[in-house]
């Protein structure tokens, strides 16, 4: 039970810190919070306009990318009336779906998509588009929170008219935290960060090349300190930022990532 025992580990999310705490102290981890998720709230007007666009419009592709932001653009079209056309669109059109909670929500709307990524992530989604031409085709992307720049310009490089449907929106965290969790990176001050969305690297990186430590952190990353990371998305977020080792539990829960940690220290001390 104490596999952790004088680690310093780095929660970066905003949610259920208190329980994920409490099981870093049981492992005989410091836990430290260091929140970089941010603010995020909901654009009605923006969200108004892009979905009167996709019902008064011909739509050839909706491309899915996270069952949360797509349930939530369905109750924003049904508070304005367009419910009904909006999946009458959608079924009129070919649909990508990225991830098991948008497929399961696509399943729950009797709608298949023509596309499902191959492995959970944005890059597994591209994978499997990559043999679609969207020549002259409108494509309308949903997604979550922040713009996915690879995602855009693999589709308006094939062709696409791209729609960004951007329901949600960030703001970001408080810099004195980005600013300290930076310092504890540069010293090597702490063991670990867990990362539960890829909004939160985001976050940390821009800051970094921002205030030009991004060559330091990505040093103290690659020799001292551990990138957690909760899921295959947030894991895929770390990579694409130039990390190589980045741990993820198969189970993508908070939980299992505490455990997964647990289990590379422990390899470490067998050696």
């Amino acid at each position: 039970m104490d596999k952790l025992r004088g680690k310093k580990i780095v929660i970066a999310g905003s949610r259920k810190t208190e329980e994920m705490s409490l099981l870093i102290e049981k492992q005989g981890g410091i836990p430290l919070v260091r929140s970089l998720q941010g603010f995020i709230y909901l654009d009605e007007k923006a969200v108004e306009k892009e979905l009167l666009f996709c019902v008064n419009n011909k739509v050839d592709w909706f491309v899915l990318t996270t069952g949360t932001g797509t349930d939530t653009l369905l109750g924003a079209a049904d508070q304005l009336g367009i419910y009904a056309d909006l999946i009458h669109q959608m079924k009129a059109a070919n649909v990508a779906a990225r991830g098991y909670k948008t497929y399961a929500l696509l399943k729950k709307l009797e709608l298949k998509p023509e596309v499902i990524d191959e492995d959970g992530t944005t890059q597994g989604l591209m994978n499997r588009l990559s043999s679609y031409d969207f020549s002259n085709q409108t494509v309308v992307v949903q997604l979550h929170g922040e713009v996915q720049p690879a995602l855009i310009q693999f589709l308006e490089e094939r062709g696409a008219r791209v729609i960004q449907l951007l329901p949600y929106r960030h703001i970001e965290p408080e810099l004195a935290t980005l600013e300290t969790l930076c310092q504890e990176l540069k010293t090597n001050s702490i063991d670990a960060v867990c990362f539960t969305t890829a909004v939160q690297v985001k976050y940390l990186f821009d800051y970094a090349r921002r205030e030009g430590m991004i060559e330091t952190v990505l040093q103290s990353f690659s020799t001292h300190v551990k990138a957690v990371a909760v899921g295959k998305v947030t894991a895929e977020a770390l990579k694409e930022e130039g990390l190589k080792l980045v741990i993820v539990p198969e189970l993508e829960r908070m939980g299992a990532m505490l455990i997964e940690l647990v289990k590379v220290y422990s390899r470490s001390e067998a050696l």
